[in-house]
């Protein structure tokens, strides 16, 4: 699984950067994206079957609509969820944030960062170069 890290401050533009980046990606394999939540806590919907189960200690709680399916772990480390992405296939993972992890990365605006490779790429630029971004093996 070929890791992608997208760094930069707030507002700087990642979350665009990376919606436009995952059609592209998609055209070569599978994609996830791991979004780094800082200071905001997700919130499971109270009352909620799938939020009973995780409460009451599922190691993975998952919900199946019509569309999609929504899921929920119990665990909250990026390795932990490198692992389980990696477990299910997936080809690409972009990881937003985590900026203090060693993986090769993207800088969006002005950031100074370790092991950055690409700054304020094109989605071009970073298909063609996608040897400069590490292979995950769990």
């Amino acid at each position: 699984m070929k890791i992608i890290q997208v760094v930069g401050r707030s507002n700087s533009g990642k979350t665009t950067f990376i919606k436009n980046l995952i059609p592209e990606l998609r055209m070569l394999g599978s994609v996830s994206v791991i979004k780094h939540l800082g200071d905001h806590d997700y919130h499971l919907e109270e009352g909620k079957d799938t939020t009973v189960f995780f409460k009451a200690g599922a190691d993975i709680a998952v919900g199946i609509d019509a569309t999609k399916s929504v899921v929920a772990i119990n665990k909250n480390s990026l390795e932990d969820a490198l692992k389980f992405l990696a477990g299910q296939g997936m080809d690409y993972t972009v990881i937003e944030g985590f900026k203090q992890y060693p993986f090769s990365k993207i800088v969006i605006g002005s950031l100074e960062t370790e092991k950055c490779v690409l700054t304020n790429p094109t989605v071009n630029q970073v298909i063609i170069n996608l040897e400069l971004f590490e292979d995950y093996h769990d």
